[in-house]
């Protein structure tokens, strides 16, 4: 009896409740997705001249992504629709925590952007999108570039020599020998630096010397009217599709056709939808929202929506035109 007195059983849950607080709190070393309720976009968008939308509504999705906890780790189903992810899997190599925050409210800027520069061609406005050097896109893991170069550095020289585009960097490193330097003057956000790589072989062609790194042109994009857009803290490209629509609806009538529609994917200067990360809980997000439709890139994306969707209408789109013809006929 003497093992189970009120004191030693107080002690005991003392300790089980510390563990327990222990492991709710402390860190783990993976990353947990958890969906979180669409946002309409209306508040956040302002065109000048524009007005919004009389019938229809437009949400954008995001996704809570944080440091799982030791328990959440342990009991990944303590949250409905949570995903758990190896830090290699959410942060680029050779990026920190920080530094994909900063990178990923950069890309944020970005797409609102291209947003408002695909909306407004879209209403037949002239923008001007002049090549200002070339975006990284990704590191490859393992190679060179990695804790050189970073996501979102935009390239504007290599070895001293001023490059507008993509091809201008693929010629300038087509100069140079595997094993030898490259110089590369890169803008990062305020800061502009000077990093040296030195080549490895390409996989891919052996003769080939790389560094490691997937570009896009950087553009420099001015808009006839002043088009503001405010998402505050959330970071990521995925909800340049949203804004997109958004931007027309206040600048054309009838685009939303009545509809209340989430949306969600990376939108290119050219009007062309990528993919995007944590579609399953962004389709809780969407589906917790009551709208009527959800509009997705196709591929892998709609083919994990439709998985999660609980009934809700997915729309696969590979183009801002493809997304409005879509919105046209959406019954």
């Amino acid at each position: 009896m003497r093992l189970f007195s009120a004191g030693r059983l107080l002690v005991l849950g003392a300790i089980l409740f510390a563990v327990v607080v222990v492991l709710y709190v402390a860190p783990s070393n993976e990353y947990i997705f958890l969906p979180d309720p669409a946002h309409p976009v209306a508040p956040l968008v302002t065109v000048a001249g524009g007005h919004d939308p009389a019938r229809g509504s437009v949400y954008f999705v995001d996704v809570v992504v944080r440091k799982a906890t030791i328990l959440e780790q342990l009991f990944g189903g303590l949250h409905q629709g949570a995903d758990l992810y190896p830090a290699s899997a959410v942060n680029p190599p050779g990026v920190g925590d920080q530094q994909r925050r900063r990178i990923d409210l950069q890309d944020m800027q970005h797409s609102q952007q291209v947003a408002a520069a695909v909306a407004l061609r879209a209403a037949g406005k002239d923008v001007v999108m002049r090549p200002i050097g070339a975006l990284v896109d990704a590191i490859e893991p393992g190679m060179p570039a990695v804790g050189k170069i970073e996501p979102d550095d935009v390239i504007v020289a290599v070895d001293g020599q001023r490059v507008k585009d993509t091809q201008a960097v693929a010629l300038a490193m087509a100069g140079h020998k595997v094993g030898e330097l490259i110089s590369f003057t890169l803008r990062r956000g305020t800061q502009t630096l000077v990093e040296r790589v030195r080549t490895i072989r390409s996989g891919q062609a052996p003769h080939k010397a790389v560094v490691g790194i997937l570009l896009e042109t950087a553009l420099d994009i001015h808009l006839p009217i002043k088009v503001s857009i405010d998402a505050g803290n959330v970071g990521g490209p995925s909800a340049g599709l949203a804004f997109a629509i958004q931007v027309l609806a206040e600048l054309k009538s009838n685009v939303l056709h009545g509809h209340k529609i989430a949306a969600t994917g990376e939108i290119f200067p050219d009007g062309s939808v990528g993919p995007i990360g944590g579609i399953k809980q962004k389709t809780i997000g969407a589906r917790e929202a009551g709208v009527d439709a959800f509009l997705v890139p196709a591929g892998e994306n709609a083919q994990e929506a439709r998985k999660n969707a609980g009934g809700l209408r997915i729309i696969p789109v590979e183009s801002f035109p493809q997304a409005l013809r879509a919105l046209a006929t959406l019954r």
